[in-house]
């Protein structure tokens, strides 16, 4: 194996990272660094750095990233509309370039030769961390023991951690893969590998099941500067707060629950069960409040650049020229997306009940019937006449050459 003295590995506590402790000392015989980054889990990081330092790792970084997540990565992707496949909010992969730029820092501060993670070798975690180092620290080595050792299956794993008497919170009763920030809570595995209908009511613990919600609809307002989103009914907390305002609210009434069939990156179609209550409804005040707000070849175009985003943020390449490209575009697009939005929340539903902006385009002397003068109805001939020009010279040219217009089934003749 290289010859590597120091490695700083991401560290969360769970069954496959705790187990990578004692591993990599065995295997490499190297001095190993945990780096555990809060990005708002909930975990006790107290007990998470005492487990780590139990197990054979020489220091523990606990560092804070929740606020740091949340402006620079969460409220990006809420400006840019990014929801991957239409229904994934990107909760774990926004939260991987933040939690392995913080590696990288830890490592080149610690004077660390290697960086290593617990992603497996068939999943999309392995490319968000190992694209990060590329981009942020290509020279030092990557270790992936994944790729590298006989375990085979998180059974495997649970018994080699039981040889070296590593504690871990995963039973062979409880077999879910799950992660956890303040975005979001995903749980991959056990059941959901064999079933593809709906995921047992146990899998979910951030929401509220929508037959147990209150029958009682629960309303609220949610302010946003520049597409950012600031407030809620008025109030203005920080960007931690609010969004644990907004779980809590938006999870009691079940909403935020996803059952998807995805795509992965390395090819492989997934099944996995996802709750992001708060995401959920700032997505869907975001896009009324864009709806308001953006002319309509602004707001059309946008949507290709949602989908794009969207794609390089689950495919790791967060740190590439064309994301930040992208971030240029949807910060000129939201300069004005500034207002407020009112929702209601029922049994998992989401509804809009109002929005407001005092950059609003919704004009109501043109929008009504009874329109003024600033609209002259005589102008949508020329308008028609200029746009159905191509369609009028194609029908000449195909009813000159025998053929007609296609339509229900038929040609015309």
């Amino acid at each position: 194996m290289t010859n590597i003295k120091r490695v700083v590995l991401a560290y969360s506590g769970g069954l496959d990272t705790s187990i990578i402790i004692p591993w990599l000392r065995e295997n490499y015989g190297c001095e190993v660094i945990a780096m555990v980054g809060d990005v708002g889990q909930g975990d006790d990081f107290e007990a998470v750095r005492q487990k780590a330092l139990s197990t054979g790792a020489s220091k523990v970084h606990v560092e804070d990233l929740r606020e740091e997540f949340i402006t620079g990565y969460l409220w990006k992707a809420v400006q840019a509309g990014a929801v991957y496949e239409g229904k994934y909010l990107l909760g774990t992969s926004l939260a991987r370039p933040v939690l392995a730029k913080r590696q990288v820092e830890v490592a080149l501060a610690s004077g660390a030769d290697a960086l290593a993670h617990g992603c497996t070798g068939k999943g999309n975690d392995q490319v968000r961390f190992e694209l990060t180092y590329k981009a942020l620290a290509p020279e030092l080595h990557v270790i992936a023991p994944w790729r590298e050792w006989s375990i085979k299956s998180r059974e495997d794993a649970l018994e080699y951690a039981r040889q070296h008497n590593v504690p871990v919170p995963v039973t062979k009763n409880d077999l879910y893969s799950r992660d956890q920030n303040i975005w979001h809570l995903s749980h991959e595995g056990g059941p959901l590998e064999t079933k593809l209908g709906e995921p047992p009511e146990d899998a979910w613990k951030l929401s509220k099941s929508p037959q147990d919600a209150a029958d009682r609809e629960t309303q609220l307002t949610v302010g946003f500067e520049a597409g950012v989103p600031v407030s809620v009914d008025g109030e203005k907390p920080g960007p931690v707060q609010l969004l644990q305002e907004l779980n809590a609210i938006a999870g009691a009434s079940g909403v935020g629950r996803t059952d998807l069939v995805e795509n992965r990156l390395v090819g492989i179609k997934s099944h996995g069960a996802y709750e992001t209550p708060a995401g959920t409804l700032l997505h869907a005040a975001h896009h009324e409040l864009e709806a308001l707000c953006l002319d309509r070849e602004t707001f059309h175009y946008k949507q290709h650049v949602a989908l794009r985003y969207a794609e390089l943020v689950y495919y790791g390449q967060w740190f590439t020229p064309l994301r930040e490209a992208l971030d240029s575009f949807v910060e000129t697009t939201q300069r004005n997306v500034t207002g407020t939005v009112t929702l209601g929340l029922y049994k998992g539903s989401v509804r809009v009940l109002d929005r407001s902006s005092a950059f609003s385009l919704y004009d109501t002397s043109i929008a009504g019937f009874a329109m003024k003068s600033d609209y002259d109805q005589k102008d949508a001939e020329g308008f028609i006449n200029i746009l159905g020009l191509p369609i009028k010279l194609a029908a000449a040219k195909n009813r000159g050459s025998g053929l007609g217009v296609q339509g229900s089934g038929t040609v015309s003749r």
